[in-house]
């Protein structure tokens, strides 16, 4: 293992064009041994692409990467792997029908004779999860049946499986709760401590002080600034490297909207069995109205619910005096709801179409001409909202598994503008979203509240709950425990009343 300090990896001038896109042109990056180097920049910057070469999934069209000092070529992911380099996705490439233990060694088990050694590969699975301080997550248990922290664990396993000594961490903490993210932390931290170097992406700055090094930011496809203290760098030097502007009001000044206070949406008593109960409130036209809570407080399956995606045990939901029929998705949209999920990949969206296709999917009798789709006017529309979202490339035509992760927010709320939905629900609306893109949402939502949509959120970051709120509703354990004005509540409330239970009905 080499020392704490050593150089590991050097990535010198890297170039990687797409058709009709340089996503890299020019990126240096360092890696030392020990530490945790912060990779920052806005959506579309370059850094997905940048990991993959790093990774092995790309090959650079040009530029140079050293591995201890010596010329590397990694010429596919096992390349990678075979020298040292794991990476762990956004989204986990884990088998949810195995084992903790066949995850960990997939691909490479350990045999005899043309057989698994079951029992050794059990037993050193044992040991790597001992090795990341948590020897309660057995071998044999089922990875789809852990928590998300626990199968980032086994991720993190088998990266260690491989003999990493350097771990790609993308947007890690982006479903984890706050004692997961500490528990994370502590484990990142014994690695370093080892001689592991971690290269670590998040948009949040707060996670960045805590874990990181140094840090590196790109910006449209370029190194704009490296070696930079991710301890005392201030947020505004970055937010301006980034964005290439310095710090603007995060929660833009609302515009009031004509028709404010007539009520649009109304939720009675609605209970689903085990998820949430008893949840009443109404969302009038032009309102924003957040829900603030825990993981697992049922704040998204309330959204899902009000949407048909789930089908509630009792209540109601009723959009403009019109009742809607219980699990129906068709009837939600039809009156008017649309919904951006908090995980747009598996939920919102088909990453192998164009973002036209994804943009007009809601809204699709509209667009058939004699049994068939107007491409033309798709096309057209769809690039007239992409341009209003700022988009980048705002290319209909372009396939959405090639969009950075705000780009494919961007995509799923521009389907329910094209439909001209009357409520809109967000669920995680700027989860994997950088600074300057969460900017470009938050004007978006108020522009929407600002015509008369009426706007229900949720989010896991209390400040962004507050700022863009008029009302909040708090949850807990799948009860509504309070609601009160945004303006009469504070941060430290808020987390007092999710985490004791405290009450401060308006």
């Amino acid at each position: 293992m080499s020392e704490p300090g050593d150089v590991l990896l050097t990535m010198t001038g890297i170039v990687k064009t797409f058709p009709g896109v340089r996503a890299l042109d020019g990126v240096d990056l360092e890696v030392r041994a020990g530490e945790v180097h912060c990779l920052l920049g806005q959506n579309g910057a370059g850094k997905s692409t940048l990991i993959k070469v790093l990774a092995g999934a790309h090959q650079p069209d040009g530029g140079e990467i050293t591995w201890l000092g010596q010329p590397a070529t990694l010429g596919s992911p096992v390349a990678a792997l075979r020298i040292g380099i794991a990476t762990m996705y956004q989204e986990l490439d884990l088998v949810e029908g195995l084992s903790v233990a066949e995850n960990i060694f997939l691909g490479h088990e350990p045999s005899a004779f043309g057989f698994t050694r079951r029992g050794h590969m059990r037993a050193e699975a044992r040991k790597l999860m001992r090795r990341l301080g948590h020897p309660e997550i057995p071998p044999g248990r089922e990875v789809g049946v852990l928590s998300a922290a626990g199968q980032q664990l086994v991720s993190m396993a088998r990266a260690l499986a491989h003999d990493a000594r350097l771990i790609i961490m993308d947007e890690p903490t982006a479903a984890l709760a706050a004692d997961e993210v500490d528990n994370l932390f502590r484990v990142v931290a014994d690695l370093t401590a080892e001689g592991v170097a971690v290269v670590y992406i998040s948009h949040r700055l707060e996670e960045i002080r805590r874990i990181g090094h140094r840090v590196t930011v790109l910006k449209d496809g370029r190194t704009v600034a490296s070696n930079l203290d991710a301890a005392t760098t201030p947020t505004s030097e970055l937010v301006n490297l980034m964005s290439g502007r310095m710090v603007e009001t995060v929660f833009p000044t609302r515009e009031e909207s004509a028709d404010r206070g007539t009520e649009v949406l109304r939720v009675e008593g609605l209970t689903r069995a085990s998820e949430f109960a008893d949840v009443s409130f109404t969302v009038n036209a032009g309102e924003i109205v957040g829900i603030a809570g825990l993981v697992g407080a049922g704040r998204s399956e309330v959204l899902e619910t009000v949407f048909g995606a789930r089908k509630a045990d009792s209540g109601t939901v009723t959009v403009n005096g019109k009742r809607l029929r219980p699990g129906s998705v068709t009837a939600a949209v039809q009156a008017g709801i649309g919904l951006a999920p908090e995980e747009r990949k598996s939920q919102a969206l088909l990453l192998d179409q164009s973002v036209a296709s994804n943009v007009i999917l809601a809204s699709l009798p509209e667009y058939a001409r004699i049994g068939f789709t107007d491409r033309g006017r798709a096309l057209r529309d769809s690039r007239s909202t992409l341009e209003r979202l700022d988009l980048r490339p705002a290319d209909p035509r372009r396939e959405v598994r090639t969009l950075s992760g705000g780009n494919q927010q961007k995509a799923v709320v521009a389907r329910w503008l094209v439909r001209e939905c009357k409520v809109l629900l967000l669920d995680e609306p700027t989860r994997g979203v950088d600074v300057g893109a969460r900017a470009e949402l938050y004007r978006l939502i108020h522009e929407l509240a600002a015509a008369g949509v009426a706007v229900l959120l949720v989010s896991s970051e209390v400040p962004e709950v507050l700022g863009l709120s008029d009302r909040v509703l708090v949850m807990r354990e799948g009860r509504l425990l309070a609601e009160a004005p945004a303006s009469e509540l504070t941060e430290a409330a808020v987390l007092d009343m999710v985490m004791e239970g405290s009450e401060v009905m308006a």
